[in-house]
C-alpha cells in the first residue's frame, strides 16, 4: 500500500474590516493568535496561524481589512493585505451573512479572478436568518467559488467542513512548522496586541483607530514573574484623559484584562505597567509606526 502522501500550503483570509476574518483563524487555529473586536480594522498587520492535520499542514495569513487608506498606516496594511495573497495555494474569502454590500462583492469578484482554490466563508450564520441567507447564497454561486460554506466563527458551526476543504486543496508539500508552533508572532508583538485588543473592547467609538501600543521592555524577573512597560499612544488630549479614566479606572481595567491574557500566554504572572501618551497623528509618522512594529 502506497504511503499518504504529506500535503501543506499557505491560506490567505481576505475580506472587508469586521467580517470575522480573525475569529474564523483563531477558531480553525484552536487557540488566539489574532486579536478580535467588533471595531472595523482591529487586525493591522499579517498575521500567521498554524494548523495541524495527521497528514497535512496549512499555514493561515490572517490580513487586515480591505478598506481605502487614509493614512501611513492605513497604506501598510493594504499593503500587508496585498502581499499575503501573492504565492499562495488557496484563499478563504470571508463576508458577513447580515450584510454584504458592493464593498464586499467587489473584494469576492477580485479574489475569484485568483488562480488558485478558491473558497467562500459567509460568516456570522447564528444571527442570521435562513429566509435571509437563502437568497443571498443563490446569488453568490455565481461569482466563482470552488465551495461556499455558512459558518459561525462563534459557535463553530461548519468549522470542520471548512478546515477539510481547505486541507484537501493544499498540494504535496513539507511539513513548514514544527507541531507546537501555531504562530509566528513574537511574544512582544502579541503582548502589544493583547493591550490594544482590551483597549478597543473599553473605548468608545471615536478613540480605537487612533490607539497604538509600544512595547518599552519585557523583564524576565524569575521563572514567575515577568515586568512588562509600555506606552499606548492616543492623538489627543481628550482621548488620553477618557483612556486613563476617572482616578485611573479605565487604563486600570484595561491593565488588567490584558494582564489576564498575557499571564496565560506567557505562563508567568505578570507586572504590567502602561503609560498613555498624546501622539497627534501618529498614524502618519514613520517614527511613530515603525516604534510599533509597523513598519517593514
Amino acid at each position: 500500500m502506497a504511503e499518504k502522501k504529506f500535503r501543506s500550503g499557505f491560506v490567505a483570509i481576505i475580506g472587508r474590516p469586521n467580517v470575522g476574518k480573525s475569529s474564523i483563524m483563531n477558531k480553525l487555529v484552536g487557540e488566539k493568535v489574532a486579536i478580535v473586536s467588533n471595531k472595523p480594522q482591529t487586525t493591522r498587520t499579517k498575521i500567521m496561524g498554524v494548523v495541524n492535520g495527521e497528514d497535512w499542514q496549512i499555514v493561515f495569513l490572517d490580513t487586515p481589512g480591505l478598506h481605502k487608506p487614509r493614512t501611513k498606516l492605513g497604506e501598510y496594511m493594504m499593503k500587508q493585505a496585498s502581499e499575503a495573497r501573492e504565492g499562495v495555494d488557496a484563499v478563504l474569502c470571508v463576508v458577513d451573512g447580515q450584510h454584504i454590500g458592493p464593498g464586499d462583492r467587489a473584494v469576492m469578484e477580485d479574489v475569484a479572478r485568483m488562480n488558485c482554490p478558491k473558497f467562500l466563508a459567509v460568516n456570522k450564520v447564528d444571527v442570521t436568518t435562513p429566509e435571509g441567507l437563502m437568497p443571498q447564497l443563490q446569488q453568490l454561486a455565481t461569482i466563482g467559488f470552488d465551495e461556499i460554506v455558512a459558518v459561525s466563527a462563534l459557535r463553530g458551526d461548519n468549522m470542520d467542513k471548512l478546515k477539510d476543504l481547505l486541507s484537501g486543496a493544499m498540494p504535496e508539500g513539507p511539513k513548514y512548522f514544527p507541531d507546537d508552533m501555531i504562530t509566528d508572532q513574537p511574544e512582544r508583538l502579541i503582548c502589544a496586541e493583547i493591550i490594544r485588543e482590551k483597549a478597543l473592547l473599553n473605548l468608545r467609538e471615536e478613540i480605537p483607530h487612533g490607539v497604538g501600543v509600544e512595547m518599552l521592555a519585557i523583564t524576565k524577573l524569575s521563572d514567575k514573574l515577568t515586568e512588562i512597560h509600555a506606552n499606548v499612544y492616543c492623538e489627543r488630549a481628550s482621548h488620553k484623559s477618557i483612556i486613563i479614566g476617572k482616578q485611573g479606572a479605565m487604563l486600570q481595567r484595561i491593565g488588567s484584562q490584558a494582564r489576564y491574557d498575557i499571564e496565560r500566554l506567557l505562563d508567568t504572572k505578570v507586572l504590567l505597567k502602561l503609560w498613555v501618551k498624546v501622539r497627534e497623528d501618529w498614524r502618519n509618522r514613520t517614527g511613530d509606526l515603525r516604534a510599533q512594529g509597523y513598519e517593514d
